[in-house]
């Protein structure tokens, strides 16, 4: 028997947030998700005039956008859109990864890109919603702590960030920072 062998291209794009000017990128990136992908993002099968107001909506209002950059073309999203009627800062996340470069890390790098920047803005929780059957989602949600609950055939998953204050974990002062008496200085 004949074995197949598929090599995926390798990952050649950036992680960065999206600026005012990537506005049509993102909603094109929206548009050519496939139904299986919309579904996923959505909770629902969703017509391109609402994905192009959805788009429109994300940047007029303030949602921080970040996304997966290949050339031109914005290939993955992750969104933060703040849910300012909570008590708490309080942030919902969603994500949408186009079928061709799924299941190859990136909602997972957008994922931790994201819950930075989420603590950078001072959230001290982020929710996610998705449909029962959306498997990678709860999957990338269990990985980053959720607590997950099913209401009403959707999955609700609360992260909280206020138990995490302090310095980033990427930064730590250098050993020494701050001590008097040692007579030297640290450039950034």
């Amino acid at each position: 028997m004949e074995q197949i062998i598929r090599t995926q291209r390798p990952l050649t794009g950036v992680i960065r947030q999206l600026r005012p000017s990537d506005l049509p990128r993102f909603a094109e990136h929206l548009l050519r998700l496939d139904d299986q992908s919309r579904r996923d993002r959505f909770n629902g099968l969703t017509h391109d005039g609402f994905l192009e107001a959805y788009a429109e909506r994300s940047f007029h209002e303030g949602a921080t956008v970040i996304g997966y950059v290949e050339g031109d073309k914005v290939l993955a999203a992750a969104e933060l859109h703040e849910r300012a009627e909570e008590s708490e800062p309080t942030a919902e996340i969603a994500f949408s990864v186009e079928h061709k470069i799924q299941n190859r890390g990136i909602g997972g790098r957008l994922f931790q890109r994201l819950v930075a920047q989420a603590r950078g803005l001072g959230y001290l929780r982020l929710q996610v919603t998705t449909h029962a059957n959306n498997s990678a989602m709860k999957a990338l949600a269990r990985r980053f702590n959720a607590k997950l609950s099913f209401q009403q055939g959707e999955t609700n998953g609360i992260i909280e960030l206020a138990g995490e204050a302090g310095l980033d974990a990427d930064w730590r002062a250098p050993a020494g920072l701050g001590r008097r008496g040692t007579g030297k200085a640290i450039a950034a």
